[in-house]
C-alpha cells in the first residue's frame, strides 16, 4: 500500500509541478500562483479540516498506538500536493509518510489489533513511505523509528517489520515507476578517507548543528510574529514572501532535491552558495509557519549541501564528497534527532561508502542539540506526555 500511494503520489506532484512549479513561469507570474495557492489551502483547511502534521502523528503513536482514522487526509492530500508543487521550501517526505503511516494504523485497526501492533504497522507504514521518497529502505527504516524520540530507537520491536515494510514499498515504487537503482545525487569521487577528513566530519557536525538550531530558532520566533495574524491569512502571506524571496535567490523556491545536484555541478562562487543557504533557510521556516505543508529533511540536506560547497570553494583541498554527506546529515540529525537514518539515508541518496564520517558528524551534531529540537513530541517510550484515551485499540487490547 505504500509504495502505491507513493508512486501515486510522486506521480501527481511531478505533474502539477509542470503546471505550477518556478520552472514554467517568470518571478511575477510566480508570485501571483504561489499567493493564490496560499488561498487555495487556506479555504481548503477552513472547509475541509486540518491536515495535521508529523508531530501529531508522533503523539499518536506514543499514545494510541497509531492514528485514529484517516479524516486529515482529506486535505492533506491535496493542500501539500498543491504547496509542494507550487514551489513551497519543503518536500514531500512529511505528508507522504503522514499518509502511509496513517495507512498503517488504519489497516490494524481493521484487524482489530492490539495497542502494540498497532504502533508496528503504524512506523512499517511509515518507513515504506520514507523509503519510498528516499529510495534507501534500511535508512528509511531506521529513520521512522528514530524520529519517534529524542535519543536512539526505543521500539526496537519494530525494526524487522519496518525494515520489511521498507522493501516492500521501495520494490513496488520501484515496478510502477520503473525506477532504478542509481543515486539520486552524482556526488564527486570520495576516494580514501583520512584523519583529517574526520577533523572536517567533526567541523561540519557543528556546522549543521548551527543550521539545525537557527532553523527551529526561526520557526519558533516566526510561529510566535504571525499569532497576531489571522490564521486563513498566513498561507497567503506565505505565498507572497515566498515569491519576494524568489526574486532575491531562485534556490528559495522548491524543496532542493534537485537543486543540490545544482550546487555540485555548478561551480558557483561562494556568496551565492551562502545567499542559497540562507534563502532556503528562511523559504523553509516561512512555509513551516504560515500554514503550507510539507517535510523540511530535504531542505536541511540542501543547506547542509550549500555550506559543504562554500568551504570547499574556500579550501579545495577538502574532501567534497564527505564534507556535503558530513554537512548533510548534521543539519537534518539537529532537527530531527535521527543519527543512524539521516547517516544511512544521505549515504544511500549519494552512493557514497562514507559512512564512517557522515556519522560522525550525525552523533556531534545530536549531542550538541541534544536538549533542543522541533518536534515536541519526541520522547521516551515509559515516558508519555499525556494520559492514554480510549479508543478501539485499547478495547481490542
Amino acid at each position: 500500500m505504500g509504495g502505491v500511494v507513493g508512486a501515486g503520489y510522486v506521480g501527481l506532484m511531478h505533474l502539477l509541478d509542470r503546471i505550477l512549479g518556478p520552472g514554467a513561469h517568470s518571478g511575477a507570474v510566480q508570485i501571483v500562483i504561489l499567493t493564490c495557492v496560499g488561498a487555495v489551502v487556506a479555504l481548503v483547511v477552513r472547509f475541509v479540516g486540518s491536515p495535521g502534521d508529523v508531530e501529531l502523528l508522533v503523539d499518536n503513536i506514543h499514545v494510541l498506538g497509531g492514528k485514529e482514522d484517516l479524516r486529515e487526509l482529506r486535505s492533506l492530500l491535496p493542500v501539500s500536493l498543491l504547496c509542494i508543487s507550487a514551489g513551497g521550501a519543503m518536500g514531500p517526505e512529511a505528508p507522504l509518510v503522514q499518509t502511509t503511516g496513517s495507512l498503517g494504523s488504519w489497516l490494524a485497526r481493521r484487524g482489530r489489533a492490539s495497542r502494540s501492533e498497532l504502533r508496528i504497522l503504524t512506523i512499517t507504514g511509515m518507513a515504506a513511505g520514507f523509503t519510498v521518497l528516499f529510495g534507501t529502505p534500511i535508512g528509511g527504516a531506521f529513520f521512522a523509528l528514530e524520529i519517534l524520540h529524542r535519543r536512539g530507537m526505543e521500539y526496537y520491536e519494530a525494526l524487522v517489520p519496518a525494515l520489511v515494510g521498507s522493501l516492500f514499498g521501495y520494490g513496488v515504487h520501484a515496478i510502477l515507476t520503473g525506477v532504478g537503482l542509481r543515486p539520486i545525487w552524482e556526488f564527486p569521487e570520495a576516494g580514501s578517507l583520512s584523519l583529517v577528513d574526520f577533523g572536517w566530519a567533526l567541523l561540519a557536525g557543528l556546522g549543521g548543528a548551527a543550521i539545525g538550531v537557527a532553523f527551529a530558532l526561526g520557526a519558533s520566533w516566526l510561529r510566535r510574529g504571525l499569532s497576531v495574524v489571522p490564521t486563513t491569512l498566513r498561507p497567503v502571506l506565505g505565498g507572497l514572501a515566498l515569491g519576494l524571496l524568489a526574486l532575491w535567490s531562485p534556490f528559495a523556491l522548491t524543496f532542493g532535491e534537485q537543486q543540490i545536484q545544482e550546487l555540485i555541478d555548478g561551480n558557483l562562487a561562494v556568496k551565492v552558495l551562502l545567499v542559497a543557504l540562507v534563502a532556503k533557510l528562511i523559504a523553509s521556516v516561512v512555509t513551516l509557519c504560515t500554514g503550507w505543508r510539507g517535510g523540511f529533511i530535504i531542505p536541511l540536506f540542501f543547506c547542509g549541501a550549500a555550506a559543504a560547497c562554500a568551504i570547499h570553494t574556500v579550501v579545495p583541498s577538502t574532501n567534497q564528497a564527505a564534507l556535503m554527506a558530513a554537512f548533510m546529515a548534521a543539519a537534518c540529525v539537529a532537527v530531527t534527532k535521527t543519527p543512524v537514518g539521516s547517516t544511512l539515508v544521505v549515504a544511500g541518496m549519494a552512493g557514497l561508502p562514507l559512512l564512517p564520517t557522515t556519522l560522525l558528524a550525525a552523533v556531534t551534531a545530536l549531542l550538541i542539540t541534544n536538549r533542543f529540537g522541533l518536534i515536541h513530541s519526541q520522547r521516551d517510550r515509559t515516558v508519555p506526555s499525556s494520559p492514554p484515551q480510549t479508543g478501539a485499540a485499547d478495547a481490542a487490547a
